[in-house]
């Protein structure tokens, strides 16, 4: 299955490299290369399937990715000229494992990379799901009104991708030349960390996530993979590039980033920072081995992303939102169900408190998705979380209060039952009142 090819972001790989030179990425310590069994498959952390109106089913009905797009690996067109040669040697040593087979390496101007994206978009971001979650998301408040979901991530692709790898034709295309520059290495290096450990691991798993709309596993699993390429990116340029190439590098970025929606865009660049972090506190207790060992059980929450500790042992525990739609009255329907994990939470809280506040009001995650639902023209959303401790479930509603109060949308926090926190958003303050008594007596007993 085929979802958004592997895209390595322009400001943020510059940012990330930069600062490795300046400060130095420490190496993983030695660890004998993994070889290539089959990875285990990590327990569930998806919303309770349960009844005919769980949410879990409710999220099964809704997620309408089509099939994939067909498309044939490019045939290989003569050798692998020498300096991507030399990349990909540089990328097996440090990565600890061998491509196992040939890798299309695609040097492409800007315009060809884009055209290469756009093929793959209305699969990757499917418009009916996206209009649908866009209005879940306007109606919670995390994007403003008429903020459409598709057309953000668009201008954030068009002004920020510097290269991708494809997981269905194991294709690798990267903005450079047959003789790339110093920052054209650092992008291939990336690149080519995606291909290895899809060689190794596959990366379609995260795809059949994505796909499964379990976008918290699959955030998750990104983070893991994107950690991975810019660890070693990072590595790649102290290792190989002179002083002197390091200090090019603070010119070839170019291009302006694309104006983003904040929590769009602070959510694209996540998966970089934090995976980034939780890789090199991976191999740092580890090695190699410990990396390899993540390839093959997942990580499934971006909480053990955010705290390498809690991997693999803090499972998150399901969650699961009873239909309201009939007791909100005639005519309303599931609109989206999302599950939404630590960070999706931080970013959130983020938007309107100190950044200090929003993580640790986050930190205490356990669970969470929220559902909505619509009669066509009003939206109605129920977040039901629960947390590590019923202290820590006290400061996300204080914290989600707060929140709530410096806005001028329609939510509520319903009263804390030990460790579950359930809050209500709606698209006007009557649907608000609607929702209120619709969910009496249905989530007073909490998760």
């Amino acid at each position: 299955m085929r979802t958004a090819p592997r895209a390595l972001v322009l400001a943020l790989a510059l940012a990330l490299v930069l600062a490795a030179c300046e400060r130095g990425t420490p190496a993983p310590g030695p660890t004998t290369p993994a070889g290539t069994q089959g990875p285990t498959a990590s327990p569930s952390a998806g919303p309770s399937p349960s009844s005919a109106g769980s949410a879990a089913r409710a999220m099964a009905r809704l997620c309408d990715y089509g099939p994939p797009p067909g498309s044939e690996p490019p045939p290989p067109e003569g050798p692998t000229p020498p300096a991507i040669a030399e990349v990909m040697d540089a990328v097996e040593e440090l990565r600890g494992l061998s491509f196992t087979e040939r890798v299309v390496a695609d040097p492409s101007t800007p315009a060809e990379l884009r055209e290469g994206l756009r093929a793959s978009f209305d699969y990757s971001y499917p418009r009916e799901l996206l209009e649908r979650r866009s209005l879940a998301w306007q109606t919670i408040g995390v994007i403003g009104p008429g903020v459409s979901i598709r057309e953000e991530l668009e201008r954030f692709v068009s002004g920020q991708v510097i290269g991708y790898y494809d997981t269905l034709t194991g294709e690798l295309r990267f903005i450079g030349t047959e003789h790339p520059s110093p920052y054209a290495r650092v992008i291939l290096a990336h690149e080519l960390t995606h291909a290895l450990d899809d060689q190794h691991f596959g990366l379609e798993r995260i795809d059949r996530l994505m796909t499964s709309c379990r976008d918290e596993a699959a955030t998750a699993a990104i983070g893991l993979t994107e950690g991975d390429a810019t660890f070693l990116m990072s590595r790649y340029a102290l290792r190989y590039l002179s002083p002197q190439e390091q200090l090019q590098l603070a010119g070839e970025g170019g291009g302006t980033p694309a104006s983003v929606d904040p929590f769009i865009e602070r959510q694209q660049l996540w998966p970089y920072t934090e995976g980034q972090a939780f890789v090199s506190a991976l191999t740092g207790r580890g090695g190699l081995e410990a990396l390899d060992e993540a390839f093959r059980d997942l990580p499934v929450s971006t909480e053990q992303i955010m705290h390498p500790d809690r991997y693999p042992g803090d499972v998150p525990t399901p969650v699961d939102i009873p239909d309201l739609g009939s007791a909100l009255g005639p005519g309303w329907r599931d609109l989206d169900v999302q599950e939404v994990g630590e960070a999706w939470l931080g970013i959130a809280l983020g938007l309107r408190l100190p950044s200090s506040t929003a993580e640790e009001a986050a930190a205490g995650w356990d669970g969470g998705l929220y559902r909505a639902w619509t009669d066509g023209s009003r939206v109605a959303v129920v977040l039901a979380t629960v947390w590590d401790t019923p202290q820590d479930a006290a400061g996300f509603a204080d914290a989600m209060a707060a929140w709530i109060s410096a806005w001028d949308g329609a939510g509520t926090v319903l009263p804390v039952e030990g460790s579950s926190v359930h809050v209500l958003f709606a698209s006007d303050a009557a649907t608000l009142d609607a929702l209120r008594v619709a969910a009496g007596g249905i989530l007073g007993s909490g998760t």
